[in-house]
């Protein structure tokens, strides 16, 4: 942690958790300044603000007032290009070959903890301070280690997962030891007129929150209707474009069925949708590839862990096996319904985060045609 009077940088949004995160530095000492980056926003004609909803004027402004009653500086940094380049091309990317992404690990690896770092450093910050529920330590051996956040229901380690040593040397999590009900009094006490302020959204740079409708106009020529088949092949119904689609989805399938039908895999070569039954659904293996370990290296053999395979997913023991340099084999302990390629797959060690990667495609494809022939 840096020394009192040190210069730190948040990064505000306007929101009751970076407000009350630049509030407490503040208050122990810290010299602050608040710095905001202006993302790409989808063009278009729509009812509501098209500016990215992580950074529209009234947040702006919300952030400005903040910084003004802290007496701290205030800047707002141009961001529109590397963030559509990193996270908005890449989430397209992602769904056009058949993918389910999550933009929030993608924005943490290229843009806060690598563009907003840097500009931050540059600015002579010896930290970057963000209002995620997350929180870190140095263990005696010196290196940083990446926790959950008190509040359970709040934690953000997840998406924070990509985190390298370097960049959590310079990481500041202020609220990360508090829940969120405890961030709003600390708001209340601040008199903070954001400190009943609604959550912000995920998918901030998709104007209406419709991906669907998101995908066809950005990459429509990559949606094309096709077959939906079970897993024997029997063609059952037609789907509207694979990117529409996740694995585990139920609804929205059109399907009249002897029992509920899900999304089991995306064939996008053959452009098939394949379904099945809710017990053909669950798998207790995949394959994470892009491997962050926040310790900096891949244990000499598997280990025992605990995974979340999305965001909001349950925790399920494991055995994580390192495959090279930056992959990894996991063997649940028992079958998880919604593995789905595109997502995280993050390793802890009860509330510490020992890595994680994305759920590989490819070998989730090769199980469903391993099942398929069995």
């Amino acid at each position: 942690m840096p020394g009192i009077k040190d210069k730190v940088a948040v990064a505000m949004s306007g929101g009751v958790d970076s407000s009350v995160s630049a509030a407490l530095l503040v208050e122990q000492g810290y010299d602050v300044f608040g710095i905001m980056l202006r993302l790409w926003s989808e063009p278009g004609n729509f009812k509501t603000d098209r500016d990215n909803r992580c950074c529209t004027r009234d947040q702006m402004m919300d952030a400005h007032i903040i910084a003004r009653k802290l007496g701290i500086p205030f800047e707002v940094v141009d961001a529109r290009e590397i963030f559509k380049a990193q996270v908005v091309d890449r989430f397209i990317d992602s769904y056009s070959v058949g993918d389910t992404p999550n933009p929030c690990l993608s924005c943490n690896r290229h843009i806060r903890f690598t563009y907003l770092l840097n500009e931050a450093l540059s600015r002579g910050a010896s930290h970057l301070a963000t209002g995620h529920y997350a929180r870190v330590t140095q263990a005696p051996d010196g290196r940083y280690e990446l926790w959950r956040g008190a509040d359970a229901a709040k934690d953000q380690s997840y998406v924070l997962s990509v985190l390298t040593q370097d960049q959590l040397q310079h990481a500041m999590f202020p609220i990360g030891g508090f829940t969120k009900p405890e961030v709003r009094k600390i708001a209340e006490r601040f008199g903070m007129s954001v400190a009943s302020k609604a959550e912000s959204q995920d998918l901030c740079f998709v104007a209406d929150g419709d991906y669907r409708r998101f995908m066809q106009s950005m990459a429509g020529a990559s949606i094309k209707p096709g077959p939906i088949q079970l897993r024997s092949g029997q063609v059952v119904g037609n789907h509207t474009g694979l990117p529409n689609y996740t694995v585990g989805q139920r609804k929205g399938l059109g399907i009249a069925w002897a029992e509920p039908l899900y999304v089991i895999s995306k064939d996008t070569r053959s452009n098939i949708l394949t379904v099945g039954t809710r017990s053909e659904l669950g798998r207790n293996f995949l394959r994470a590839v892009h491997v962050n370990w926040i310790d900096g290296f891949a244990p000499a053999s598997e280990i025992r862990g605990l995974i979340k395979t999305r965001y909001k997913a349950i925790f399920v023991p494991a055995t994580i096996t390192p495959v090279g340099i930056d992959s990894a084999d996991v063997l649940l302990d028992e079958p998880v319904l919604d593995i789905t390629p595109g997502q995280g797959a993050i390793f802890y060690d009860a509330d510490r985060v020992l890595g994680g990667g994305i759920i590989s495609r490819q070998e989730h494809l090769a199980l469903a045609n391993d099942s398929e022939a069995s």
